[in-house]
């Protein structure tokens, strides 16, 4: 059950992280309710994942997964381009999840 609280963390950072830019500094209300709920949310259920999966564990694939999703939305939404670089670095944190995720001895 861990991972499922992991898993809507992400999801509610993401969604909050992608609602911050169109609160236009916090001056549009719906866009900042949707950023200030989905923040609350992602730390609350990331506070459930930290009963039983360690804290670098954790942050380590809350922020990784976080990242990659919000360049991928940032990307295909916003028009954001990527260079060699930028996915490079993607492919890089992609792989330390998968590492962090299969090799810890936490997964086993």
């Amino acid at each position: 059950m861990e991972f499922v609280y992991l898993a809507v963390a992400i999801a509610c950072e993401v969604t909050a992280t992608s609602f911050i830019g169109m609160s236009n500094g916090f001056t549009r209300l719906v866009p900042s309710l949707v950023t200030v709920v989905g923040y609350c949310l992602s730390f609350y259920f990331l506070s459930l994942a930290l009963r039983s999966i360690p804290t670098g564990i954790a942050y380590a694939i809350w922020s990784g997964v976080g990242v990659v999703a919000i360049t991928a939305i940032a990307w295909v939404f916003q028009g954001q381009k990527l260079d060699q670089a930028a996915i490079a670095g993607i492919a890089l944190i992609i792989a330390g999840v998968i590492v962090i995720h299969t090799m810890s001895s936490f997964s086993h």
